[in-house]
């Protein structure tokens, strides 16, 4: 198992390794100049060319990047082009939103899909299960952001519960919560339904129904157990998914997390911030993998051996 765990950690450096390339590829290759947007139009040539030496813009392109890494590495992020702040700085003022928004998203999510999934699949072909069905499939198709506009509109300008944006207290996290909550919360539901019925038709659960075992004792052990593991590995899996997901949200409710300062460096092509955003939800992708790949092993045998025979 310390194997397998070291493999796919070491699959994982490799993969954040390449996404460093793509992403600085990506960045450089944008149009536009960023010392051209935060110059003085009528600044002369001369004193641009110096602005993009003092970034280091100058350089070719493999210098940039090593310098970039290297600098990284020793946890230097680099300075804003346009507030001329630490980019580390303005990530760590920011993270702690984003985390407890996505967080509190993820928890919640896993906490009412599974609980809702496992009790409507107990009841399979009820009302109860039907209505999930088309609920479930209703509420996984509405776009987030489109989710939020409608809930601006009823609990901050028609009622007037919660406020319309940015953050002036605990309530201001509830339309964002909901807003990035109820999309994949059906499909968590939906998940959960649908692996208890198929655990539920597996030749071992019969038998441990024909051995005379308690339904309860059957349903924890056996069924329960094996239905979890793939809803468990997506819970890892789906933290850098919200964290993404949380950059249109932050948008509408002005949510002053890493998903409003990516939108806002990406706007102004400030390209150390962008750079640094992507690297850090990139970094918590692989990760949240990891993670994800071992705690699969660790809750199925049957990866393991697969691996070791391989």
């Amino acid at each position: 198992m310390v194997i397998y765990a070291l493999h796919r950690l070491g699959f994982g450096i490799l993969t954040v390794l390449t996404v460093t390339v793509v992403l600085f590829l990506i960045m450089h290759s944008m149009p536009g100049d960023p010392i051209r947007m935060i110059a003085d139009p009528r600044m002369p040539a001369e004193q641009i060319d110096i602005l993009r030496a003092r970034w280091g813009l100058d350089q070719p392109l493999y210098v940039q990047y090593f310098t970039w890494l290297s600098r990284i590495v020793r946890g230097d992020f680099g300075t804003s082009i346009t507030t001329r702040q630490p980019v580390m700085r303005l990530i760590s003022t920011r993270l702690p939103y984003t985390l407890v928004l996505a967080v509190s998203a993820l928890v919640l999510r896993y906490i009412i899909g599974i609980a809702v999934g496992l009790a409507v699949a107990v009841k399979r072909g009820s009302w109860a299960d039907r209505i999930l069905v088309v609920t479930s499939t209703a509420l996984y198709s509405v776009p987030p952001f489109w989710l939020g506009i409608l809930l601006i509109v009823l609990f901050s300008v028609t009622w007037r519960i919660f406020p319309i944006s940015g953050y002036v207290g605990p309530r201001s996290i509830v339309l964002p919560l909901l807003s990035l909550m109820l999309p994949p919360i059906a499909d968590t539901m939906r998940l959960t339904r649908s692996e208890v019925l198929e655990v539920m038709r597996e030749q071992y659960v019969t038998t441990a129904h024909s051995k005379g075992l308690p339904r309860r004792k059957v349903f924890f052990k056996h069924v329960l157990r094996n239905a979890l593991i793939p809803v468990t590995v997506t819970f890892f899996l789906s933290l850098p998914w919200l964290i993404g997901g949380a950059v249109v949200v932050e948008s509408v409710f002005a949510w002053p997390g890493m998903g409003r300062l990516l939108w806002r460096s990406i706007m102004s092509q400030d390209l150390p911030v962008v750079q640094g955003v992507v690297l850090i939800i990139a970094v918590l992708t692989v990760i949240s993998n990891t993670v994800g790949d071992v705690m699969t092993g660790l809750l199925d045998p049957r990866i393991r051996q697969e691996y070791e025979s391989g």
